[in-house]
């Protein structure tokens, strides 16, 4: 069983305040890929005492620390999830929805190119764009 997000802070010192958890909690029971203003709007319907800047610099912390990720799939929104395994991320291009998918003969190939091109695959990440089929 993986650590939960708030024991993946706790491990990296970061100090716990009643508002960083209510965000952290927030992002935990998150199935999508929040971008601050949705993960505002969910966290103050918990404490109306978070305030954006508050969940601003939360996100800054929490990113710095390596425990969640930030996301850019050109919408000019930066989406969060948390770090764990590793995926990648089709986005739905009319509806701005994002579907995660791993296929390990895709990891394979990616490391056999890198391979090729005379290097060690250390980190990657693949986004599609795509239309549903009609």
């Amino acid at each position: 069983m993986s650590d939960s997000l708030l024991q993946k802070c706790l491990a990296r010192n970061i100090r716990m305040t009643s508002q960083r958890g209510t965000i952290i909690k927030v992002i935990e029971q998150s199935e999508d890929h929040p971008d601050v203003d949705l993960l505002y709007r969910r966290s103050v319907e918990l404490d109306n005492t978070i305030s954006i800047a508050t969940v601003y610099r939360t996100m800054k912390l929490l990113e710095e620390a390596g425990v969640v990720e930030r996301l850019e799939f050109g919408d000019g929104r930066a989406r969060y999830e948390e770090s764990g395994d590793h995926h990648e991320h089709l986005v739905d291009v009319e509806t701005g929805e994002v579907i995660e998918f791993f296929d390990a003969e895709l990891e394979e190939m990616k490391r056999a190119i890198a391979e090729k091109m005379g290097y060690d695959l250390v980190d990657h990440r693949l986004e599609l764009f795509g239309r549903k089929k009609r």
